[in-house]
């Protein structure tokens, strides 16, 4: 029998922030953190990372130096219990330091492409946390067929009373988005 390796065995009250700034880079890449208890992402479909980084060219190119744009990196939700997402893309403050733990405060908008092991996390979870947290604005992005003429986008705004996500608009082809920024998106090419 293989025994697991000694980041995944978890003290009695889950992972906290020290714990998990002391992973490697190498490890913490494929895990999410969530009430303290590590979850592992098993890694995205070609198809998946070809539309985030399509995504994310034309998200840099039309929100201007105010604001980075990145994927694959982490967002810190909440410290105790620690809760530490990765979210697929992220819009964020660009005067962030780069030594800075990103946090719902820095963040314009999050994106998440659903995958088919993805499908309640990203439609029910991280939503959720992420409107918790008070990030402006939400995309789920849904192509579970790697059919170009299958891209939906799903785009949330938040209602600061509630802290609920609203919808703003369900788009196949070609979306013309007014907000966070006017941007007009072919769907289909992203993928």
């Amino acid at each position: 029998m293989t025994a697991l390796p000694e980041w995944m065995v978890l003290p009695p009250d889950g992972l906290t922030a020290a714990d998990y700034e002391a992973l490697p880079e190498e490890v913490c890449r494929g895990l999410e953190i969530v009430d303290g208890a590590v979850v592992v992402a098993p890694a995205p479909r070609r198809a998946h990372q070809r539309i985030i980084r399509n995504l994310s060219y034309v998200l840099a190119g039309v929100c201007g130096p105010a604001y980075e744009v990145d994927f694959d990196v982490d967002l810190r939700l909440r410290d105790v219990p620690l809760l530490n997402r990765r979210p697929d893309l992220v819009v964020y403050d660009g005067s962030l330091d780069e030594d800075a733990v990103l946090r719902p405060e820095h963040c314009l908008l999050v994106v998440e492409v659903m995958s088919p092991g993805s499908v309640v996390a990203d439609r029910i979870d991280k939503p959720g946390e992420y409107a918790d947290a008070r990030i402006p604005h939400f995309w789920r992005i849904e192509n579970l067929t790697d059919d170009p003429q299958q891209v939906s986008l799903f785009r949330y705004r938040l209602d600061p009373a509630t802290r609920v996500y609203t919808p703003a608009g369900a788009d196949t082809g070609k979306a013309a988005v007014a907000e966070p920024f006017a941007v007009t998106l072919d769907l289909a090419a992203l993928l």
